[in-house]
């Protein structure tokens, strides 16, 4: 259970002894509250978490209220912006919302990295920092690629790494989680730990899920992601646009399906016993479970039929108010009324959209050069661009 979606454990034999000892073992994951809402690619590292509880072990999770002034400077290629107290509480608050949806809270301890970070003094940080080469610290390949860019690295950047380690000695971390482009951090920890003359943590780490494109890792700024607090219907019918090749990925970091049976649906898949179509429903569905009910993954997956397979309009459909005053000749603009409406970011778009064939309006899709219609024939109607974009249109008053 341990291994499955793993990318590696350094080193496995030190795991192997810790759990031979037969004890509850300290997991650690420090979370920096840089932004308020969680996807499913956040979701990994806690799922991970979940079962270490069910194996009886002991979370501890970190909020860095302390390590978020710095920011996390792993595969930036720029120095973080600074947030203000009033912005990590916020987004703390709001992160453990989400969090405790997936973590036991009976089994989380939960600590503030300020509690000791903020409360160092000049001569404690410089014994602690004695304990870190600068060239050590450069050889992370975030700063290494900065340098050769000659892009800029702010000295407190540097204190990152240093930072996270305190951490683990602070908690007696036995285990620390992390995605692949931490290692570096988590290996700060291990190596704080030896100097200090302290049990040294293993570091777990878990591949980065890439988002619903299947490219780049899942983001809000790439428009990618499954957000924990997507309404249900929508977290369903994002999970049935991932490629297929990333099914069991999905499976093994994203649900909480015994890792047997996920290795049973990747056998399946790859010897074509089942349909990768149902894998992908039943993929959806346990996602949606997880977040919400059965009853709500039961009545996602007919909302996906509904407008997706039998092509029908959804029964809640956002509305836009309208100007829809005509033109000379008594007519409305689609350009401009979808440009204002959120359905295509300029007019030329809107025209390539409609010669395309990707717009219906009430189910009926435009011809090529249909670019204006009657005031009659918009006002009431549901614009639909693609398969998922619903917007109906009411002349404003």
């Amino acid at each position: 259970m341990i291994e499955s979606g793993v990318a590696d454990i350094v080193p496995r034999a030190a795991l192997l002894d810790k759990l031979k000892e037969d004890r509850p073992l300290r997991i650690k994951l420090g979370v920096d509250p840089t932004a308020p809402d969680l996807h499913l690619g956040h979701a990994v590292p806690l799922r991970k978490l979940r079962q270490f509880q069910d194996l009886g072990h002991t979370v501890v999770l970190i909020i860095g209220d302390g390590t978020a002034l710095i920011g996390d400077p792993s595969g930036r290629n720029s120095t973080r912006p600074p947030l203000t107290q009033e912005e990590i509480e916020v987004n703390a608050q709001t992160y453990m919302d989400q969090a405790f949806r997936i973590l036991d809270p009976e089994k989380t301890e939960l600590r503030y990295n300020g509690q000791w970070l903020k409360e160092l003094g000049f001569a404690e940080l410089l014994t602690l920092a004695s304990n870190f080469t600068l060239a050590r610290i450069v050889e992370r390949d975030d700063f290494e690629k900065r340098l050769k860019e000659d892009q800029p690295i702010s000295l407190h950047e540097l204190l990152y790494p240093m930072a996270q380690a305190y951490d683990s000695i602070m908690i007696d971390a036995d285990v620390e989680i992390g995605g692949t482009d931490q290692l570096f951090n988590l290996l700060a920890g291990r190596e704080l730990a030896k100097k200090m003359d302290k049990p040294q943590q293993v570091c777990l780490t878990l591949p980065l899920l890439e988002g619903t494109d299947g490219i780049a890792k899942m983001s809000k700024s790439y428009g990618n992601y499954i957000g924990l607090t997507d309404e249900a219907a929508e977290m369903f019918g994002k999970v049935m646009s991932i490629p297929d090749e990333l099914m069991v990925k999905y499976y093994r970091l994203t649900t909480a399906l015994p890792v047997d049976e996920i290795d049973t649906i990747e056998a399946g898949l790859a010897d074509g016993s089942l349909h990768p179509n149902e894998i992908k429903r039943r993929l959806g569905r346990e996602i949606v479970t997880l977040y919400y009910d059965e009853q709500a993954a039961t009545d996602a997956e007919a909302a996906f039929d509904k407008q997706f397979k039998a092509q029908e309009i959804p029964d809640e459909v956002e509305e836009f108010e309208a100007d829809l005053t005509p033109n000379a000749e008594g007519l409305i603009y689609l350009g401009s009324l979808m440009t204002e409406a959120g359905l295509a970011t300029s007019a030329g778009e809107a025209r390539r959209l409609i010669d395309g064939g990707g717009v219906k309006i009430d189910g009926i899709t435009l011809n090529q050069k249909e670019y204006h219609v009657e005031p009659p024939q918009i006002n009431g109607s549901v614009i639909q661009i693609g398969k998922r974009k619903f917007v109906r249109i009411i002349e404003a008053r």
